[in-house]
């Protein structure tokens, strides 16, 4: 502790290990250190006693649902879309050596009391049942347009300006009915609510591309999902640190950010031990999101996340007896301002014993009766075997941290994919560093 670092990195979640492993790289002296004694923060996979102990810690763990160590359950739902940033990150840093990845099996949109599949080829377009037969002919001239879209040829640009015209007008040019807009904005572009639909076009093009190249990638849906769970993904850029040098230290409660007469970051404080570096880079926890000494608040709450971690023994009803999937139920579908997401993963993840599926419902709270609001996703489960309900703040940082040396990351969003988390990663090395991040283009493998 008494050497003095580049950089202190707080908390193992996600955000934290993909800095460190990435500034360790670029030959920073990097110390990174979290309070509890697994890796992953509020991005941890936890076996069934972890699990027990964090959400009832007054019940024995059930003995009839298997091995402890067969499970690795995340706390946070999300997926790898296929063509996104994350795999960029994780290709152009190798950790996919420490990786196995498996598809998710399918993708699935709630619709009039029912879920429907989002098709996945051609011929699953042309049989689905999302849309009739004359909604799928002005479908296909929608989708052939922004595949044909060239920003220097306006011969491909049909009279729109993407960058000007709002989605509502391209939508509206080609007669796209309401429950076809929810379907693509919110099961193709991913998007929680509907504001996108008043902003320009481009951003909303380009996830539509997103979407549909990472379908294209692997075929059945547009996401991958490490086997053991979401906390490998810490774990690997983890390790990825320790070979450049980096230093880690969990179970280290932190008691004190130390710092100057001008409130510069100077060190750490724990355990009676102060360690000094230049810069700390930390998730909202540690910066008083749960600060209990009084310390300065640097995180202001902008909304809560509910989700809901369900033990199954059987598929979700209605997925074709999927392994995994996604379902979206948009939130027109159920008079929200958000949308609700259902995430689901089983034993041929190895997340958990078999014969047992986990699913995770979760969306943006809206009122001050959180379970209530996701009772649309649990209702579409089938029988619960076991259930934990965990209301999360959504923390962001009150300044940058380019006068204290302090910068803090976001708290995990709603989204059901890595990409804004990804974004805190461009964001906070750029203020860090400041440079942008700029990453190589490689291929990632994926189990059948």
């Amino acid at each position: 502790m008494d050497e003095e670092y580049d950089v202190i990195v707080l908390g193992t979640g996600l955000t934290e290990c993909i800095l460190s492993g990435l500034l360790s790289v670029e030959g920073k002296k990097v110390l990174h250190m979290d309070r509890n004694d697994y890796y992953g923060g509020d991005s941890a996979s936890l076996n069934l006693t972890q699990l027990y102990r964090k959400f009832r810690p007054d019940k024995e763990v059930p003995t009839d649902l298997g091995r402890d160590r067969d499970y690795a359950v995340d706390l946070v739902p999300k997926f790898i879309i296929a063509s996104g940033e994350l795999t960029k990150i994780l290709v152009h840093t190798d950790v996919t050596r420490y990786l196995e990845f498996k598809q998710i099996a399918g993708s699935f949109v709630y619709r009039d009391g029912k879920i429907s599949k989002v098709p996945s080829t051609e011929m699953e377009a042309v049989r689905s049942p999302l849309m009739g037969l004359f909604e799928k002919r002005r479908a296909k001239k929608f989708f052939e347009f922004l595949q044909n879209w060239r920003d220097g040829d306006p011969a491909t640009h049909q009279g729109l300006d993407l960058d000007r015209d709002s989605m509502k007008t391209v939508y509206e040019k080609f007669g796209l009915e309401p429950g076809t807009q929810d379907f693509i904005g919110h099961a193709m572009a991913l998007y929680l609510d509907d504001d996108y639909i008043t902003k320009p076009a481009r951003p909303t093009y380009d996830r539509i591309l997103l979407y549909t190249s990472s379908m294209a990638r692997y075929g059945k849906s547009p996401y991958i999902y490490p086997l053991y769970g979401l906390g490998e993904l810490p774990q690997s850029f983890a390790r990825l640190s320790a070979i450049y040098g980096g230093t880690y230290m969990l179970d280290k409660p932190i008691d004190a950010i130390v710092t100057d007469a001008d409130g510069k970051f100077v060190g750490v404080t724990s355990g009676g031990e102060t360690v000094k570096a230049k810069q700390v880079i930390g998730d909202p926890s540690y910066f008083g999101a749960e600060a209990k000494d009084g310390g300065k608040v640097r995180v202001v709450e902008e909304g809560k996340v509910v989700r809901a971690i369900c033990f199954l023994k059987h598929p979700i009803p209605g997925t074709e007896d999927s392994d995994s999937c996604q379902i979206i139920i948009p939130q027109n579908q159920v008079n929200r301002r958000n949308d609700i997401y259902i995430a689901m993963v089983s034993s041929t993840h190895n997340v958990c014993a078999k014969d047992i599926y986990v699913a995770i419902v979760s969306t943006i709270v809206e009122t001050d009766k959180p379970e209530l609001e996701i009772r649309p996703g649990l209702d579409l489960l089938g029988p619960i075997y076991d259930k934990f309900v965990d209301i999360t703040p959504l923390y962001t940082p009150t300044s940058t941290g380019e006068a204290d040396n302090i910068f803090i990351t976001r708290s995990y969003d709603a989204t059901s994919h890595f990409e804004t988390v990804v974004e805190d990663v461009q964001d906070v090395w750029k203020r860090v560093t400041g440079t942008d991040l700029v990453l190589k283009k490689r291929e990632v493998e994926v189990q059948g």
